[in-house]
Order: C-alpha cells, then structure tokens, then sequence
C-alpha cells in the first residue's frame, strides 16, 4: 500500500494526516485500490481496503467521521463518529476521531489549528471554491474556536492541475482571471490556487501551507480521476485526526 502523508504535520506527531492512493492489496483494474463504497466496485473489497487503510493509520471503522459530499458550502461540526450528512466540509474537536474527504480531483484540504487543537477537512471543486467554502469553514472555527490564521497549518492535497481543468465560459466568468488561461481558446481553472488564496487572505503564514503538486489527472497508476476515468474512475480519501 502506498499513501501519501503531508511534511507539514510533521512536527505534530498527534496529527494522523494522509491521502490514499491506487496502490494497495494489489487491486487491479478498473478501479483499483478504490475507498468508495459509493461507485460499481465490488463491496467486500472496499470495505477490506477501508479497514486496512483505516488500520494502517491507527483508526478502526467506529472512530471515522464522514459526509455525503454534494460540492455545496455547507459546513458540520461534529463529534460522532459515523455518517454526518450532506456537507463537504467537516470540524471537530474530539480526539480520536477521523475525518474523511472522498476525492477524484477536486481539492482536499486538511487544517490543524495548534492553540485550540481544533482540525477540519474541506473538500473544494469549482463549486465549492465559488460557494467559498473554505473560507465559510475558517469563519465557522473562528466563530466557535476562536481559530486564527496564525494558529492554522494546512495542507492542500492532490488535485486536479490546471493544464488538466478546462471549464465552460460560463465557469470561467465565476472567478476572478487571474486563474482562469486561455491555451487556444480553452479555458482552464486553477482551483487549488483560488482555496490557496483564501488561507493567505485569512492571514494563514506562507510557511504553514503545503500546496501539492500532485495531478490527479496525470499521475495515472498513483491517483484516482474522474475527469480522466469518468465511470471507470475510484476514489481516494483524503484524512485527518488528532489522536490523544
């Protein structure tokens, strides 16, 4: 199994922070080493692949916390364990508790606020950087945690690049330009730049932000894509805990 930790926590060793990917227990095609339950994959090798990613990670199947992601704005604050509703941005406090984003493209983002010992898990498309759902979550731990930007560490996971996301003009005409080039009349969105900016605007420092460079797009055989699979396409999950 191969899984993708993020340097930025590492000096928070009670920070479990980690991307899974295609790799593990030697999946194979169409979907691979897939964490979804949701898509045509065979149920008892996803709910194996679930509690062997979960266990690798020092978590069993009753300490995780999920949602039903439907690319909007809202935002949960939880402390239970198990299906927490439609939203696609999570915030707890609870120790010992697993946060989970389902990606194929879209732009997880882990946060660990240090002085309040607070963590979110945001996950971020073009309609959730438009609907400015991470930003909605930062106020939200402020507003509850008295969370700041000083306090904040955060990683942004592998996505899709912008070479790899053309959108519409009507997509385009959502966002401000510098993030939107034009290669021939196609239009192309960096949506992992417009979440970076919204830390750098909540005065998150520079230093405590790793962007990836990963792509979910090109990195066929690491990283699930819908946008290149479409159907055939698995998924990975993008986690974060804190544990005692």
């Amino acid at each position: 199994m191969f899984i993708i930790k993020p340097h930025i926590f590492n000096n928070f060793p009670q920070i479990t922070a980690a991307v899974s990917t295609t790799i593990g227990l030697d999946r194979q095609a169409p979907y691979y080493f897939n964490l979804s339950p949701n898509i045509n994959d065979d149920e008892k090798k996803v709910l194996e692949n679930r509690r062997v990613f979960f266990s690798n990670l020092g978590f069993n199947e009753n300490e995780i916390a999920y949602q039903y992601q439907t690319h909007s704005d809202i935002v949960i604050v939880t402390d239970s364990a198990g299906n927490c509703g439609d939203s696609d941005a999570l915030i707890t406090s609870r120790k010992n508790l697993l946060l989970v984003l389902t990606i194929a493209d879209c732009t997880p983002i882990l946060i660990y606020d240090i002085k309040n010992h607070v963590i979110a898990a945001v996950h971020s498309g073009w309609r959730g950087a438009e609907n400015k759902i991470l930003k909605k979550t930062l106020l939200r731990m402020n507003e509850l945690f008295n969370t700041n930007g000083d306090d904040l560490i955060v990683y942004l996971g592998p996505s899709v690049s912008q070479i790899n996301y053309e959108v519409s003009e009507a997509v385009a005409k959502l966002f401000n330009k510098k993030y939107i080039q034009n290669y021939n009349g196609m239009l192309f969105l960096d949506v992992a730049s417009v979440n970076y900016d919204m830390l750098i605007d909540f005065h998150v420092m520079k230093n405590n932000i790793q962007k990836s460079v990963l792509c979910t797009y090109q990195l066929k055989g690491l990283l699930h894509s819908f946008r290149r699979d479409g159907n055939k396409s698995g998924r990975s999950l993008a986690v974060i805990g804190m544990k005692n």
